[in-house]
């Protein structure tokens, strides 16, 4: 039923509305989405590469998650405009209901009786048929209006509890992931950082940038040459889905400006590494939070602060799209309800999650932003 309805609701779209992706249709790719992914879960479980098949799996759940709150956003802000068009012509509708219920009552014979005779009978049943057509389709259209807004209640109110499952699942594949990556004994190492040389550089850091540069300092194999970092410039992926909020030397409300980039992401997201590195750095950093530092090309390093849950330890050698960590924030919170209550938040403002991101070459900050594809734009 629930899918009828949603089907009705995608024809039933006017094609303005079509030309800009159908709730309805976004809503029901999504569900499909996140119902493959409810599937990659289980047979992930058995395969030999577990991590590799879980990461995928995350990515998957988060793609439909992300399309499901478009969808449900879209249905929000569509009805919250029908509802106020109908509002703003409430008198208008209310003539309109009116006249079609007096013409219903009225006798055919009475409706077309004028008091000046046979010509004004005439006249009268003219202006009547001419006038009929019009009233006809401004309740046909008034109609369409009443029962778009009921479907598209039937719509968000269906999905409250397909975007409840798939949080659900996504935080099952996640703590999967985590458990893999926790049991993960094969990852390869390139060299191990002098742990007491690294004690210090942190004790005696008081920027990020005096600590990347001391860390650069260090002694250490660097990552493969055969990488191919500098080859894709313009083309890395960033670590996850997001949204850049602040650009590189761009200052914030207090006017400070930092030599990177800010990201907002969902809370959950999957962190995961834009090119071969090797782990330079994981853990607590300043005021930062946690820090993954990698190096993807010999005197590069991609920093990456903000991070909940960090994978891996120095001296690691990582593929491009291996996992890298978690950001934090609260997963399965009212999101659902909120969408199904008709709540229609501004796009992004549910990526409340941010992850500063820095690219340093030699000992200088460059801006990363010709190196992603994701950034070039907006």
């Amino acid at each position: 039923m629930i899918r009828a309805a949603l089907l009705s609701l995608a024809l039933a779209a006017s094609p303005a509305a079509a030309q800009q992706a159908d709730p309805a249709s976004i809503a029901v790719e999504a569900a499909s989405l996140l119902s493959k992914a409810a599937a990659a879960l289980q047979e992930a479980e058995t395969r030999a590469d577990r991590v590799e098949a879980l990461t995928r799996t995350v990515r998957a759940y988060e793609t439909g998650l992300t399309a499901l709150r478009t969808g449900l956003r879209q249905a929000a802000i569509r009805e919250g405009a029908l509802r106020a068009t109908l509002e703003a012509r409430e008198g208008e509708v209310s003539r309109l209901l009116g006249v079609l219920s007096t013409m219903e009552r009225s006798p055919a014979p009475l409706l077309l009786l004028h008091p000046s005779g046979p010509a004004g009978t005439a006249r009268a049943a003219m202006t009547l048929s001419a006038v009929t057509p019009g009233l006809q389709a401004e309740a046909a259209a008034l109609r369409d209006q009443v029962e778009e807004i009921a479907l598209l209640r039937v719509l968000q109110e269906s999905a409250r509890e397909t975007l409840a499952d798939g949080l659900t699942g996504a935080q099952e594949a996640r703590l999967a992931l985590t458990r893999a990556i926790d049991e993960r004994t094969d990852l390869p190492r390139r060299y191990v950082e002098d742990p007491a040389r690294l004690r210090e550089l942190l004790e005696t850091s008081d920027t990020l940038a005096a600590f990347a540069s001391g860390l650069s300092d260090m002694s250490g194999a660097s990552a493969p040459e055969n990488a191919g970092f500098e080859a894709s410039l313009g083309t890395l992926p960033l670590p996850g889905p997001a949204t850049v909020i602040r650009r590189y030397n761009e200052p914030d409300a207090a006017g400070i400006a930092r030599p990177g980039l800010l990201l907002a992401l969902y809370p959950g997201t999957l962190l995961t590494a834009p090119a071969a590195a090797t782990i330079r750095y994981t853990g607590p950093l300043l005021d930062y939070g946690n820090v993954m530092i990698l190096e993807p090309a010999p005197d590069t390093l991609l920093v990456l602060a903000g991070i909940e849950t960090v994978y891996g330890e120095p001296g690691q050698i990582v593929a491009a799209g291996a996992p890298l960590g978690l950001m934090g924030g609260q997963t399965l919170g009212t999101t659902a309800g909120e969408f199904a209550e008709g709540a229609a938040p501004e796009a992004g403002a549910d990526r409340s999650e941010t992850l500063y991101m820095e690219l340093r070459q030699g000992e200088t900050p460059v801006d990363p932003t010709p190196w992603f594809a994701a950034t070039k734009d907006g």
